[in-house]
């Protein structure tokens, strides 16, 4: 059930608005002269109103663009994400205003719209229609008008509204009428039976004719060549997409593989359960067998037999169900949080939902009850009454399903190791700097100036050792080195005291001084991996060219490659520069390891006395890396709990097959007995052919994890090498699981008197 909800959410998002079957998102493809293509579901400014203008098919399209703005309401200074739209934005997608008019919310470009969340935060109770805000422009406060309350935004909708703020105040400040920019979303609305693959194909016709003149230009300026292609994607498509990313004012994008695991898991366990009571009602058949026997003297037919069979694997799947719908309210919470959901219990009255767990009872009810309901139906009665009856069939079935839940077993249990081990490796790997005690404060991109006053007050605190900043965010670039070769890196605008905080070791060459007047406006660092992709063997003096802006950077020094990106993507090209010009935003704080408590305090109080105008926000470098990998995390837990849940409910399993083959094999027992074999002895007798089938399972599991686990591992570009000691702890583990399993009903039978089981003969 919780599954059924988690893969429901995943597929409803979006589906909330009317017009959802002829919503599109304008996606971008880059295909360079080499063939590389890269992707992004941005556009820039002029592909919405060109296309509504030139092509029948696009009946209106809308911009949504992420920002952010500095809040004042009275005294209190907040930071607060918003997005930027058109005016058409709620005729376009089918969010309701609580209070205000749609069509006239945007009318004034100092229009705000809240969700109710929002208006709350900043006017309580208070009606906040018509009341002001003032937001942080260019560095003053403008006043702005509470037009529109919108309902809280749908758990499945990928544009969580917090404020929207009109698009025509946003041109006031910039209009950019470039095609070659690309840093929002454009959606369209297409007349419906339009033909995709002809509507992008004139997309492309009017690009190439309004872009003709701007591309020429890019080409012979920066010698910039590649083909761009934009593309249609249904807005349905969005969240579940791997090729196209979700962001600028859109979120929550997620990978439907997720999906597809835990569904797979889910079905797994249930058939796996569907087993067990198979061979559990089979393994107790010999105690109803006389039971049986006497229904079918008395003139029971074969077919009241299954029908009765039958009732009662009905009646103890619908007291599991209704416990089942217990449990879910119980650990709704706790599996929102491993799943990284807000799922609320009323997801479950969703009609296509309760259908599907009505049929999800009746499959389960027919699985599990059908086989044991014809195999007791069969019984013979004159058998059964003189206690000869005998379950003379090999039990393939239930010796291959025995086999079918140990495979899996096996196999999450070596995914849940290796998994674990590739999340302790990402976590603990040398990152190339020392981000501990690293408190890290967004500024909000403020002047030299005010940064070096903020950090000479800072450093008058013992505690604190060291004070850097850099421009925030990850910036890429090309520049041209040796003359005229191309390439691409990161670049990141610093000070002077990056490399010491960071602990980054310069291998040739120096820092940057504040000594030396061209450190400023000539010099540059790079990392060990740039100077590789440049060729070079002696990289101090060597000249980066950014053609574009005509300026020229001489290399001044080398540091060892850091790993300034998450794990999953391999260290790449990295140049630096001092830029005094340049206003940087993120501020690096080394604590010493005591009194931390009190140094943010400390660091709080003087941030707002040097800017009383700035939200102040801080966190800590090593837990911001540390949630670079909370997608691991959460794939730890949940491989774990489904590892835990399969081979619980697989040893159940196994008990029922023992039970069964105890019954079968109770007058072998007392003889064995009476002839004077031990309870060892006969505990191994038993136990063997079981363990038998635990070991075919684990030669089966072993290969098949060892190929999706490689295949796994080939996303990170550092892992774990795989090892036999991990595939042989997992099956001596699951051994040892199967063996406890087995042999309390192994010497429960071997310990049982022999004159009982050989009284009958």
């Amino acid at each position: 059930m919780l599954i059924f909800l988690y893969a429901k959410d995943e597929i409803s998002y979006d589906r909330f608005h009317e017009k959802k079957d002829v919503i599109y998102r304008i996606v971008s493809k880059f295909t360079s002269p080499t063939g590389e293509i890269r992707r992004t579901g941005n556009t820039g400014m002029m592909p919405g109103p060109t296309f509504k203008r030139e092509i029948p098919e696009v009946e209106d399209y809308l911009r949504v663009q992420q920002d952010h703005y500095t809040v004042k309401h009275g005294s209190a200074i907040f930071d607060q994400a918003a997005v930027v739209v058109d005016d058409n934005f709620f005729s376009f997608f089918s969010f309701p205003l609580i209070q205000g008019d749609p069509k006239t919310v945007f009318k004034d470009i100092h229009s705000i719209v809240l969700s109710e969340e929002v208006a709350q935060k900043y006017f309580g109770k208070k009606n906040a229609l018509g009341e002001i805000l003032e937001l942080k422009v260019n560095d003053k406060f403008e006043f702005f008008t509470v037009k529109g309350i919108t309902k809280k935004s749908p758990q499945n909708s990928s544009l969580k509204i917090q404020m929207l703020v009109s698009r025509k105040f946003k041109q006031t400040l910039w209009d950019d009428t470039h095609w070659t920019n690309f840093y929002m979303n454009t959606f369209v609305i297409l007349k419906k039976g339009s033909n995709l693959a002809a509507v992008e194909s004139k997309f492309a016709k009017s690009y190439n004719k309004n872009a003709a003149q701007e591309l020429k230009e890019q080409a012979e300026k920066y010698d910039y060549k590649d083909k761009t292609q934009f593309l249609l994607q249904p807005l349905l498509d969005m969240h579940l997409n791997k090729e196209y990313e979700v962001e600028n004012g859109l979120s929550d994008k997620s990978n439907p593989t997720y999906s597809y695991i835990l569904s797979g898991i889910a079905l797994l366990i249930l058939l796996i359960a569907c087993i067990n009571f198979i061979n559990l009602t089979v393994a107790h058949s010999l105690k109803r067998a006389k039971e049986i026997g006497i229904r079918k003297v008395v003139g029971g037919q074969r077919k009241q037999l299954v029908l009765q069979f039958m009732g009662e694997s009905f009646i103890l799947c619908f007291i599991a169900f209704l416990f089942a719908i217990i449990l879910v309210q119980v650990l709704l919470p706790f599996f929102n949080e491993v799943a990284n959901k807000a799922l609320a219990f009323s997801y479950l009255l969703d009609t296509k939902l309760v259908l599907g767990y009505i049929g999800l009872f009746l499959l389960t009810g027919l699985l599990a009850g059908f086989y044991p309901a014809v195999v007791l139906s069969r019984f013979n009665p004159v058998e059964t009454l003189y206690g000869r009856l005998r379950l003379t069939n090999k039990n393939y079935l239930s010796k291959g399903l025995v086999v079918f839940q140990f495979t899996l077993s096996t196999f999450l249990i070596i995914a849940t190791f290796i998994i674990y081990s590739q999340f302790n490796y990402l976590t603990h790997f040398d990152l190339g700097y020392n981000d501990k005690n690293v408190a890290i404060v967004n500024a909000g991109y403020i002047n030299r100036d005010k940064l070096q006053a903020f950090k000479n007050e800072l450093l008058k605190n013992a505690s604190i050792q060291n004070v850097s900043a850099d421009m925030g965010g990850r910036w890429g670039t090309h520049g041209h080195i040796n003359g005229a070769t191309d390439i691409g890196f990161d670049f990141r605008i610093i000070d002077e005291n990056y490399f010491s905080l960071f602990e980054i070791p310069v291998i040739k060459g120096r820092s940057f001084s504040r000594d030396i007047s061209t450190d400023t406006s000539q010099a540059a660092v790079v990392n060990e991996t740039f100077v590789k992709t440049a060729g070079w063997k002696n990289p101090l003096g060597q000249v980066v060219d950014f053609f574009y802006d005509n300026k020229k950077y001489s290399v001044i020094g080398v540091i060892k490659d850091y790993h300034f990106v998450a794990l999953n993507e391999k260290t790449g090209p990295e140049i630096f520069m001092t830029r005094p010009t340049q206003d940087l935003r993120d501020i690096f704080i080394k604590l010493k390891p005591v009194g931390t408590a009190e140094t943010l305090h400390f660091i709080e109080a003087t941030f707002k006395k040097l800017f009383p105008f700035q939200p102040y926000q801080s966190k800590f470098k090593d837990e911001e890396n540390a949630r670079q990998y909370e997608s691991e995390a959460k794939w730890k837990q949940i491989i774990s709990f489904g590892a835990i849940l399969t081979i619980f409910i697989s040893c159940i399993g196994l008990f029922g097959l023992a039970t069964l083959a105890a019954e079968k094999r109770t007058k072998e027992i007392g003889i064995r007995k009476v002839l004077g074999a031990s309870v060892a002895i006969i505990v191994r007798k038993l136990s063997n052919d079981f363990l038998k089938l635990v070991i075919i399972a684990a030669f089966i599991a072993i290969p098949v994890a060892w190929l999706v686990m490689n295949k796994w591992l080939d996303d990170y570009p550092y892992k774990i090498k795989l090892n036999v000691w991990t595939f042989g702890f997992a099956v001596i583990l699951v051994m040892l699981v199967a063996l406890l399993t087995i042999s309390y009903q192994s010497i429960k039978s071997a310990l049982a008197n022999p004159v009982k089981s050989l009284r009958t003969e």
